[in-house]
């Protein structure tokens, strides 16, 4: 399987798009497609984002495996409790550092 840009390829019939190009939204207007990004449309990341991009999460491919498994056995068990106690943690821990 070959993992692309899914506008690269013409679905249906329906040409896929170029740079320059334009397209009619749904509300009838006419907008311009080029490569080229203007002042506006940049994007700048909050310093949490920012912190949030540069964490190296741990994979256990093992446990993923494991629940993946359940899953397809119809064995596995969701548990609310547990469920909620990390909502209501994360929450707090939210509300903390807009406090702080």
């Amino acid at each position: 399987m070959k993992i692309g840009n899914p506008l690269d390829k013409s679905v249906g019939g329906v040409s896929p798009r170029t740079e320059g190009a334009t397209s009619t939204g749904t509300s009838g207007k006419t907008s311009s497609v080029s490569g080229n990004a203007s002042e506006s449309a940049k994007v700048t990341l909050s310093t949490v984002a920012s912190g949030l991009m540069s964490v190296e999460g741990e994979f256990d491919a093992e446990k993923v495996s494991s629940v993946k498994q359940a899953i397809d056995n119809g064995t596995y068990k969701v548990n609310p409790e547990v469920i909620a106690d990390k909502l209501i943690s994360n929450a707090k821990d939210l509300l903390q550092v807009r406090q702080g």
